[in-house]
């Protein structure tokens, strides 16, 4: 059996160390210097990357952020049946038919538009009940908007979707212009504008809690401290309470 002296073998060991630190300052250099083999940013990922001016939109590749960039040419497809927060939670007369309310296609609902008067006009005639009225005195008063109960009613069974409107604002409500339903903010309060346009009457404040009535316009949650401002998806750091 052979031996290595002790020289050779201290030299074997340099030649190992060099050839190894080496090796790490190539792979760092190459790295640094963008040789390093990278996945290409795409505009489907989910994540901000690349130039990406948004999450996967704007920059040298991605399409332009903001409302100008949506294609409405084509043909879509339904993906979500109820289309406006509200509508079956207040209108559905019993869970049997707001789960068939769920499941039928938006273009088919006017089966419900009768129901829905009736649960419109209830809701009424149980407040009068309280408050020790004739029914007649407290049926559903025309909204804000000139709804009738028939014409609320339709509106919210036979056409609970937000429509879009490519040359229009996206609001949910916009009290200057009345404008209604052309999508919805993060920031607006939907469920408050369907309570106002179910009891707010024809100037929005019947049953506001004042003049004796009872409150009846909001469900007293507001937005708290969330910053809206935030791009989609709306990922928000948890309320510390």
């Amino acid at each position: 059996m052979k031996y290595i002296n002790k020289k050779a073998k201290r030299i074997l060991i340099l030649f190992i160390l060099l050839f190894t630190s080496i090796i790490f300052v190539q792979c760092a250099d190459d790295y640094d210097n963008g040789n390093a083999i990278v996945p290409d940013p795409t505009c489907d990922d989910g994540i901000k990357n690349g130039d990406e001016e948004g999450i996967d939109c704007g920059g040298s590749f991605c399409p332009p952020c903001g409302e100008e960039s949506i294609d409405f040419s084509g043909v879509f497809v339904q993906k979500d049946i109820a289309g406006r927060p509200g509508a079956n939670i207040f209108f559905g007369a019993s869970d049997l038919l707001k789960d068939i309310f769920n499941t039928t296609e938006v273009s088919n609902r006017e089966e419900f538009q009768t129901s829905f008067v009736e649960t419109l006009e209830g809701y009424h005639n149980i407040y009068a009940v309280a408050m020790e009225l004739p029914e007649e005195e407290l049926n559903y008063e025309t909204n804000i908007l000139n709804w009738d109960a028939n014409t609320f009613a339709k509106i919210m069974a036979r056409f609970d979707a937000l429509q879009v409107a490519p040359n229009g604002p996206t609001t949910y409500y916009d009290a200057n212009t009345n404008m209604v339903f052309t999508g919805r903010k993060l920031s607006d309060d939907s469920i408050d504008i369907t309570l106002m346009l179910m009891f707010g009457g024809t100037d929005g404040t019947r049953f506001d809690g004042n003049n004796g009535t009872p409150q009846l316009t909001t469900d007293a949650v507001d937005s708290g401290n969330r910053d809206f401002s935030l791009p989609f998806p709306y990922l928000e750091e948890p309320l510390n309470e």
